[in-house]
């Protein structure tokens, strides 16, 4: 290409050359980026890879071309880039990195450490990293979904472009770089304390102290993940010995807070209380049919049922139930008028 040396010009021949092993070496990074990914529980926003276009590559002879004896001492002819959500995840995967390549220190750069006023978008780590079975080297840069959009606004500002930018300007820019980066630390620290608070929620499931649980999402999860409502699922189906058909259950929590619950001392009292009326309930819905499939939710559905309708709810309490739990339409009251009347000659109905 025109302004390249002899040199310069047999680097980009032997690139052109390089291709197909280039293309070979970049789906084995590609493969093996998103097994160890997947391999160790990490979820990313993007993995991404691409190889150095020839222009590309002529530019940065061009540059620096004297700094290559060799093709493969150009370290980043295929690039990779794994962007997080997480700044501790930036740091997770480095670890998986350094496990599944060899790393050139020497080539490698951790820019998080250059503290420099404006870089939080260039804050990435980059290494340079050889993949077995292959003589060139890629690099790999990890950083956060923030720090990749503001290095992508920027590209896109000329902001480090060197085209001189007024100061005003440039001050509004760090300030938002700060804010930026305070965002990212605080998504990471809110993470790592809502790890800390579902593990001692966890812990006070186990020990059985349900009442110094407040109810919300996750702790309604940890509770169902005791099973609780197992024992009453299996006397439902053994009605028709029927197989028991699993089926979430957490769209019951805005059941539960609906009936007053506050704890899950609340709720584990609600299905002891209500456990065996639901049971009654289900002979009446099962005992004249040949079922045999029931849903892992009949014992829970049938709970808040009693409930509702052993404290007065009625037709009217059963259609907010069904409205709950199916979304508002004009078959929720004709099923609300079928369960009201299966359970009308109950016990435990209030007239």
């Amino acid at each position: 290409m025109e302004g390249l040396d002899l040199h310069c010009q047999w680097l980009l021949e032997e690139y052109q050359e390089a291709i197909p092993t280039l293309q070979k070496m970049q789906e084995t990074v590609t493969r093996m980026l998103h097994e160890a990914l997947e391999r160790n529980n990490i979820y990313v926003t993007a993995v991404e890879t691409r190889i150095k276009t020839k222009d590309s590559l002529a530019g940065k002879l061009a540059l620096k071309g004297s700094k290559y004896a060799l093709l493969n001492d150009v370290t980043d002819l295929l690039g990779a880039r794994i962007i997080t959500f997480y700044t501790d995840d930036v740091d997770r995967i480095a670890a998986m990195a350094e496990q599944m390549f060899d790393i050139d220190w020497e080539n490698s750069v951790d820019k998080r450490k250059l503290h420099q006023l404006d870089s939080f978008g260039y804050n990435s780590l980059h290494y340079i990293c050889r993949v077995p079975g292959f003589d060139f080297r890629f690099e790999l840069q990890l950083r956060t979904t923030l720090q990749h959009a503001w290095a992508a606004i920027n590209h896109d500002t000329g902001y480090k472009s060197g085209v001189e930018i007024p100061r005003e300007y440039m001050r509004q820019m760090s300030r938002l770089a700060g804010l930026l980066e305070m965002a990212d630390d605080e998504f990471s620290r809110i993470r790592m304390e809502l790890a800390d608070y579902r593990r001692r929620v966890q812990q006070l499931v186990q020990n059985g102290k349900l009442d110094d649980v407040s109810l919300d999402g996750d702790t309604f999860r940890s509770y169902l993940q005791a099973r609780p409502l197992d024992a009453l699922n299996r006397r439902i189906a053994a009605i028709n010995q029927a197989e028991i058909q699993e089926a979430p259950l957490i769209r019951y929590l805005r059941v539960f807070k609906a009936l007053g619950c506050k704890t899950l001392g609340d709720v584990d009292r609600l299905i002891r209380k209500y456990s065996d009326d639901a049971y009654r309930l289900a002979r009446h819905q099962l005992g004249n049919t040949d079922l045999d499939i029931v849903s892992s939710a009949v014992g829970i559905q049938n709970i808040c049922i009693v409930c509702i309708l052993s404290t007065g709810g009625g037709k009217m309490g059963l259609i907010r139930l069904f409205n709950v739990l199916n979304g508002q339409n004009a078959q929720n009251e004709a099923l609300a008028e079928l369960t009201y009347e299966q359970a009308s000659a109950l016990q435990f109905m209030q007239k």
